[in-house]
């Protein structure tokens, strides 16, 4: 029988069904500020699924979707308290990011180690796995909207912009100078902050981008082995096989 998977993050909620062999097609992206019970019913009306496991980082919006699952069906919340398969290299493990525990899960079963997961979302999170294979910790950035929006909010003249590639690193209008400075400002934090990451941890590091914003974020960016969209939904379908199988 299947789970449903669901990731819960700022900005959309992802479904997602899947079972001991992998991930299955069926899918749904809603917005997170759109969750609720009505909205929940009109996705998953009519799927069959024996379990549910969730990884959230909005509380108030976890708390809607326990209660709309927990009598239907086998509920799972993932935490750092959860059969995550790797230890703690940090003092809180709890004050970690849901998403960010399952991303870790994903990159300890799929590549080599020591690995960084970088998930392009709201924020930018970047979570270290240790050679050891524990999480070791990480950084917390400002995601590319994050960087559009606050310009925008706080001038009188400069509009939101699209993030899109460039021609020149010289723009000739206000929006291409607004779209330079977030693309190369954005994707030079990266560079500069996997940069330092890189040096500490030595060797050979295995990169991978997650999230919304991955595709474009990491174009340009050498550092990166590979984009892999799927890495939080299939973290989370690894600690659903060790809860649910039991």
């Amino acid at each position: 029988m299947a789970w449903l998977l669901i990731d819960n993050s700022n900005s959309r909620t992802k479904f997602r069904l899947g079972n001991a062999e992998g991930l299955m097609e069926w899918s749904a992206v809603i917005p997170t500020q759109d969750l609720e019970a009505s909205s929940i019913q009109a996705l998953v009306g009519g799927l069959e699924f024996s379990a549910v496991a969730v990884a959230s980082v909005v509380p108030d919006k976890e708390d809607e979707l326990r209660s709309f699952f927990e009598n239907q069906a086998a509920y799972h919340r993932l935490t750092h308290e959860s059969p995550l398969g790797y230890g703690f290299e940090i003092d809180s493990p709890e004050q970690v990011g849901h998403d960010r525990l399952a991303n870790i899960v994903a990159l300890n079963e799929r590549y080599d180690v020591p690995g960084i997961a970088i998930d392009f979302g709201t924020a930018v999170t970047f979570s270290v796995i240790s050679a050891k294979g524990n999480f070791a910790g990480g950084v917390i950035a400002p995601g590319m909207d994050c960087m559009t929006d606050y310009l925008a909010s706080k001038t009188a003249q400069l509009p939101r912009v699209k993030p899109e590639e460039y021609q020149s690193a010289i723009g000739k209008t206000t929006l291409e100078a607004l779209r330079i400075g977030a693309v190369a400002g954005h994707r030079g934090m990266v560079r500069e902050i996997l940069r330092e990451m890189i040096s500490e941890i030595g060797g050979e590091i295995t990169v991978i981008a997650t999230g919304g914003g991955a595709t474009f974020a990491a174009h340009g960016l050498s550092e990166i082995f590979a984009v892999d969209l799927d890495l939080t939904l299939e973290g989370l379908r690894l600690v659903a096989g060790r809860v649910f199988s039991v």
